[in-house]
């Protein structure tokens, strides 16, 4: 006569059932961490079953359980895997590395973005963030942004859902401030996701414009421009203008221009080689029409001038 040993139907019946819930798994496009997790408790269900029925089926006044501890050991390292993803689901880590791991790369489009300006202000103060911008020109009354952004996400995921995640607006006075911020990213170990954002501001060009660039590229399209602009500190100025326009533009203190040669007027100012070895483009100006409008670019390694019929 066999000798029944508790564990052995604990050990059969948990990988029997642990293999039903990974085939329903696959079957119904279950999560294997959720699988896991749900699954374990019923190790200890199981093992519990198996002492009541051996107690009850046994004969003997004082019945006396003999374990197979491999079965045990076995069953007990299978529970301790899903008492171990459970514990991380409950960290947060668990889900973070699912999160990891379904993440692709996508572009994705901005919420358009509409401020209404009325006849007080005077002046827009643009903020570009650490992104390139194209600023351009429009007839319209009011300041709008669009774009893309491109980074690593799940499929149900959106790094942006609102305009207020990726551009502000301060009015004070006569003047609006928009500043870009900065798009959500993660630097912690395998976790790290970063972002990119290409995206177009259209301004009334009848308004008063200053962009502060923080080192990134601009794009200028001004068309046909009705008041001063400026732009500073942008790591280069790619400015594309309309030979019909009225305007003068200056470059000060920027190391090359590009476009319209022959047509520049310029004043070079050479640096000691302890500061710089090239020489630095002090003040320089290209006019179309009259000039009665200044576009003036500031503090940029490059400008790049296209004029256009």
């Amino acid at each position: 006569m066999r000798t029944w040993r508790v564990g052995t139907f604990s050990m059969g019946a948990s990988l029997l059932l642990l293999g039903i819930f990974l085939l329903m798994s696959q079957i119904f496009g279950l999560k294997l961490t959720h699988v896991m997790m749900s699954w374990w408790p019923v190790i200890l269900v199981v093992l519990g079953i198996e002492i009541l029925v051996f107690l009850f089926l046994s004969r003997q006044e004082k019945p006396f359980l003999k374990y197979d501890f491999l079965s045990i050991f076995f069953v007990g390292v299978l529970g301790t895997v899903g008492i171990g993803f459970a514990i991380l689901s409950s960290t947060g880590i668990l889900e973070k590395m699912d999160d990891v791991l379904q993440r692709e790369e996508r572009t994705l489009d901005l919420p358009a973005f509409e401020h209404k300006i009325n006849n007080e202000v005077k002046r827009v103060v643009v903020h570009t963030g650490r992104y390139p911008l194209t600023v351009e020109g429009t007839t319209g009354k009011d300041v709008s942004m669009f774009g893309t952004y491109r980074a690593l996400t799940g499929k149900n995921e959106k790094l942006i859902s609102k305009t207020d995640d990726y551009v502000s607006v301060q009015a004070k006075g006569d003047t609006i401030y928009v500043s870009v911020k900065d798009l959500p990213r993660e630097s912690v170990g395998p976790f790290d996701r970063y972002a990119t954002m290409s995206a177009t501001i259209l301004i009334p060009n009848d308004v008063k414009l200053e962009v502060i660039g923080n080192d990134y590229p601009i794009t200028v399209k001004p068309r046909t421009l009705m008041s001063d602009w400026a732009v500073d500190n942008a790591a280069s100025i790619s400015v594309h203008i309309q030979n019909s326009s009225d305007v003068l533009v200056t470059a000060t203190d920027v190391q090359e221009i590009q476009g319209a040669h022959g047509k520049w007027n310029m004043t070079n100012e050479q640096k000691s080689d302890a500061e710089i070895e090239e020489p630095v483009i002090k003040h320089a100006t290209f006019q179309t029409g009259k000039g009665s409008h200044q576009l003036q670019l500031m503090n940029s390694y490059q400008v790049s001038l296209n004029t256009i019929d």
